[in-house]
């Protein structure tokens, strides 16, 4: 097998290229990922406080005795 070493040279300088724009790729989803896990925390932290909020308002508005 003949190794051209300016074929050698040309082809790890398209993966040095390809890695590097890999990198940057991957380094931006991470940074999405902890916004949206952020997102879904504050998501949870709402749906939490709405639901004791409704408890509460639903033990405040019971029924009428039957009386009425």
């Amino acid at each position: 097998m003949n190794y051209d070493p300016i074929e050698l040279q040309t082809q790890l300088s398209f993966q040095e290229n390809t890695v590097a724009q890999l990198n940057t790729v991957v380094t931006r989803h991470q940074q999405d990922i902890v916004e949206l896990l952020a997102k879904v925390k504050q998501l949870q932290e709402l749906y939490c406080s709405l639901t004791a909020n409704i408890k509460t308002d639903n033990q405040k508005y019971e029924a009428p005795p039957p009386h009425y």
